[in-house]
């Protein structure tokens, strides 16, 4: 089995599992109060998908010190909540992180 084959295979598992729980699973299957507790789950997992991306470095050491992604992501998070625009947000991030690490 060559290894493209492989990765095909394996996306489509994947592919499949997931899609399986979105397609069978019925809204009327959950109650108010449990749809509710779902709604936070986007917002619980966001955190930590960023947090090692901006303190952790390439060793997986944490880093606070002159690091250029802790002053991007708070000024991407500053302007994320005065402009509650995600385009905005997402290129002020990456121009305040690029301009800290070129130009500075």
């Amino acid at each position: 089995m060559s290894n493209w084959s492989l990765i095909i295979y394996c996306g489509l598992i994947t592919f499949l599992t997931r899609f399986s729980m979105i397609a069978l699973l019925k809204k009327e299957m959950f109650n108010k109060r449990m749809r509710e507790i779902l709604s936070y789950v986007p917002s619980a997992i966001f955190p930590a998908i960023i947090f090692p991306a901006i303190f952790l470095d390439n060793s997986g050491d944490f880093h606070l010190e002159n690091n250029p992604k802790i002053i991007a992501a708070i000024i991407a998070t500053l302007i994320g909540i005065i402009s509650k625009n995600i385009i905005a947000t997402i290129i002020s991030g990456l121009a305040s992180y690029w301009f800290l690490i070129f130009v500075l």
